[in-house]
């Protein structure tokens, strides 16, 4: 008989022992695990993309401490839901008992208010909050909220955990054990899991399901069909969230304005956060179109603020505008390979003397010294411009920001060929 729960939530983990991953939040000596064994819980916001751990990790730790357990959804629940969590907790403080653990789930959802009835009972201990969200909590999380709370980042799994994850599941799964499951291939199953253990679950619970054949060989082709011929099932907890914004941003950096609103009104008709579809235009004018048209980001950040002004359905034609502007704007990611460039070099080279010339001199003692000697003033000369080396003597004329063929940055190379004499020249 088929059970009735699904497969990811029959072998969800009960103990750190059973944990997969996050070996930097719960390895040996890892920050979460040193709460858990000193009995020192502090209030945090785990960060990570689906099906990393975030609820589970929290259960675990509620678990292992035997603390009570509450948990609240941001989708569904309001200020009133909050009081009244809270209001038990405080029931829970006789007798020197632990502070309970409240865990909020996709917490970046919860407006102004909703975070604020938080503040209290997290600064006085009646609670100990433990909130998960896929966003960048600085976005969404108040300040007084999240300077109360450590931040800590779960990563996407890796092909090894997700691996793993499926010879724990064929070993111990009761209902799986009725088979005998041979896994020919694994690159489809760990490819449409995307990192997510609660997707690559689900994809196992799915290609294994209504089989009368006790034998199961599991390919590459019989997952690819099992996903396109259930489609809806496959997407029952609207996993395929990320694959219709990963469709969504490489439309708009392909420049097509038609995909690119296509899979905008999917999100729209799916219910999407509009924010959440705003935050990625923003990203999206910075990283693919940056320097090609700098009036992208400045629409992308209006657009942005728009949404927040104004009600939804109409937001949509807001969104519809940037979207389009942005597919059909020219495209660079030139700033994006500046900084990727620039964070290898100072990671390569560590901390480098800044040159005397360029550093400041508010002391007698500085002065004397060499800071500042010999600095030059650019408005004092032609053109508001002179030669001179900024770059540490080590890594002197390097060259990290490359300008790309399109009219904005050829004008701009044109520039720097003018004042960089040779520095330009390719």
């Amino acid at each position: 008989m088929i059970p009735s729960i699904p497969l990811a939530e029959r072998l969800r983990p009960k103990s750190l022992n059973d944990f997969l991953g996050q070996e930097h939040l719960v390895g040996k000596d890892a920050v979460i695990r040193k709460m858990i064994e000193t009995d020192n819980l502090q209030s945090f916001i785990l960060w990570g993309p689906p099906g990393v751990g975030k609820t589970t990790l929290a259960k675990i730790i509620a678990n292992q401490l035997n603390r009570a357990f509450y948990t609240l959804s941001a989708i569904s629940s309001g200020v009133k839901d909050v009081r009244e969590t809270i209001e038990k907790a405080k029931k829970q403080q006789f007798f020197n008992n632990p502070s309970p653990v409240l865990f909020i789930d996709e917490i970046h959802r919860f407006n102004k208010s909703q975070q604020d009835s938080l503040l209290g009972a997290v600064e006085q201990g009646i609670i100990t909050l433990i909130g998960a969200t896929t966003e960048n909590p600085s976005f969404e999380v108040i300040s007084p909220l999240l300077s109360r709370c450590q931040v800590y980042t779960l990563n996407s799994l890796s092909k090894n955990d997700l691996l793993k994850i499926v010879e724990n599941a064929l070993l111990k799964d009761s209902y799986l054990k009725t088979f005998k499951i041979t896994i020919k291939e694994d690159d489809a199953l760990i490819r449409h899991s995307g990192g997510d253990a609660r997707k690559l679950l689900n994809i196992l619970d799915l290609v294994t399901s209504n089989e009368n054949n006790k034998k199961i060989t599991i390919t590459n082709d019989i997952v690819t069909n099992k996903l396109q011929k259930n489609i809806a099932y496959y997407d029952k907890n609207g996993e395929m969230h990320y694959d219709i914004i990963s469709a969504f941003i490489k439309s708009v950096r392909g420049s097509d304005p038609n995909a690119a609103v296509y899979w905008l009104a999917r999100m729209v008709e799916g219910g999407e956060d509009p924010k959440f579809i705003a935050r990625r235009l923003v990203i999206l004018a910075a990283e693919d179109i940056g320097l090609a048209n700098p009036n992208a980001l400045l629409l992308a950040n209006t657009c942005f603020e728009a949404i927040n002004k104004i009600g939804w359905p109409e937001s949509r034609i807001i969104l519809s505008e940037a979207t389009i502007y942005l597919a059909t704007s020219p495209k660079s990611n030139s700033a994006y390979m500046a900084i990727n460039d620039a964070q290898d070099l100072v990671k390569n080279t560590g901390n480098l003397s800044v040159p005397l010339n360029i550093r400041n001199a508010p002391t007698k003692l500085m002065k004397e010294m060499g800071y500042g000697n010999n600095y030059k003033y650019a408005h004092n000369y032609k053109g508001n411009f002179t030669q001179e080396e900024f770059l540490p003597k080590e890594i002197k004329n390097k060259k990290l920001y490359q300008p790309q063929n399109n009219i904005k940055e050829l004008e701009v190379l044109k520039k720097l060929k003018n004042w960089w004499k040779g520095k330009y020249e390719y």
